[in-house]
């Protein structure tokens, strides 16, 4: 006998609303459109360097966004935590430097050399153990200064395009005073109103298809293993995978890592003949997905990355329609959403980074090397950031003097937590992770 909560329209529409609030799917929805639309444009350039046609650089796009997909719900849902993932940006840099002359099955021999080196790398355990060790103001600190840079291009863009960004920022305050729920997607909304009232989206150029995925069969060259495969491991994970972990670590959620790492290697690896190069975690779009604007509640967030998931499936399956959409929003745009949406979550980390006053100095110092941008062998600023503050932690004696004492007070067998939950659902947060 069927319960009448099932069947009737005010049940199903509480289920719709559990499984899609509204929240959580602007979030989702945020994360990709800042994810896709901030480096679209490396990720073509790599391809065209590697001499993919325009049938492998739509393939490039299947691959990347069903295997973003993928990975975003399936984690998630398994774990429970707000699992993003993305393509490795740095990763697409240093292809579309380092690919011209090289053939593409060399070039995917690369991806799947990567791909194998990240596998490795969850199967062995030993970057989560590193990551483990990480005091949370350093992680927070390492998450704020990756955001920073988007902070302040809120600002800069509304100097540039002040009739764009300034009613963005004026809706975005309101609606955080009446209708904080709703605050980025009403931005988000006047600001596409406002920009295509002025004539700058640039809509020439449509043509509705699904995208065909194109296989290359892989070649191995040991030169361009070294030259490019092993560089493209290192970058995606000092410069993706690290600040990845610090956003859940930093959030609350003890998510174990080894397992994420292993899958997005995995999922990687098959995907990596149809040009998917380099799958990671993510750090500024999941800080959408792990911030209190994707849903009030910790053990709810994951919701949101679920969709996420969603829409970088739909962007892999209509891969030349969603990337045109996406390259024809106004710039303007698309930095006013990126910084409106992440305030919440730098505001966050940084009273994370600076609430314990023994390692205050560390954090900063981590602050300020990875807000700095810096770029030493080729590797980003978020690893030297860390490394920096680090260093200035043992220096300083921050780690011997300044441990949180909350890990002391858990129970026994509750010392890390493996079910991928926030903290906040199981055990109150120590005073330096953010709530």
């Amino acid at each position: 006998m069927h319960s009448p909560h099932n069947t009737s329209p005010t049940g199903l529409t509480q289920r719709i609303r559990s499984a899609a609030p509204a929240d959580a799917v602007t979030a989702g929805f945020l994360a990709v459109l800042i994810g896709i639309t901030s480096s679209v444009a490396i990720v073509v350039t790599a391809a065209q360097a590697a001499g993919a046609t325009g049938a492998q650089i739509t393939s490039w796009m299947f691959a990347l966004g069903i295997g973003m997909g993928v990975t975003c719900a399936g984690l998630s849902l398994r774990y429970r935590a707000p699992v993003v993932t993305a393509w490795s940006t740095p990763g697409a840099a240093l292809l579309a430097t380092g690919l011209h002359g090289v053939p593409m099955p060399q070039a995917v021999g690369a991806f799947l050399l990567s791909a194998v080196l990240v596998i490795v790398s969850g199967a062995t355990g030993w970057f989560e153990r590193v990551m483990d060790r990480i005091p949370v103001p350093l992680a927070s600190a390492l998450l704020a200064g990756v955001l920073v840079q988007f902070g302040t291009g809120l600002f800069t863009k509304m100097q540039q395009d002040f009739a764009v960004v300034f009613p963005m920022f004026a809706v975005y305050l309101v609606c955080k005073r009446w209708l904080p729920r709703y605050a980025v997607i009403g931005a988000l909304a006047a600001g596409a109103a406002v920009s295509a009232f002025r004539g700058e989206w640039r809509l020439q150029g449509l043509h509705v298809a699904l995208a065909e995925p194109v296989f290359v069969r892989p070649e191995f060259s040991w030169q361009v293993l070294v030259g490019v495969g092993l560089p493209l491991y290192v970058v995606t994970m000092a410069s993706q995978n690290l600040p990845g972990v610090a956003v859940l670590r930093g959030a609350g959620y003890r998510t174990p890592v080894s397992p994420l790492l292993t899958w997005t290697g995995i999922v990687n690896a098959v995907l990596a003949p149809f040009g998917c190069f380099g799958l990671n975690l993510a750090a500024i779009t999941a800080a959408i997905c792990t911030g209190p604007d994707a849903h009030r509640d910790p053990r709810r967030r994951y919701l949101a990355s679920v969709w996420a998931g969603v829409f970088y499936v739909t962007v892999g399956l209509f891969g030349g329609v969603v990337g045109w959409l996406l390259t024809a929003m106004p710039t303007a745009l698309v930095m006013g959403i990126a910084g409106l949406g992440l305030l919440g979550t730098i505001g966050s980390s940084l009273t994370a980074a600076l609430a314990d006053e023994r390692m205050r100095e560390a954090a900063v110092v981590t602050f300020l090397a990875t807000a700095s941008g810096i770029t030493l062998a080729g590797i980003g600023s978020t690893f030297w950031g860390l490394l920096a503050g680090v260093l200035a932690m043992f220096v300083l004696g921050g780690r011997r003097r300044g441990r949180p004492a909350a890990p002391e007070k858990r129970p026994a067998g509750e010392e890390r937590q493996t079910d991928g939950q926030p903290r906040s659902a199981q055990e109150p947060l120590p005073e330096a992770a953010p709530r």
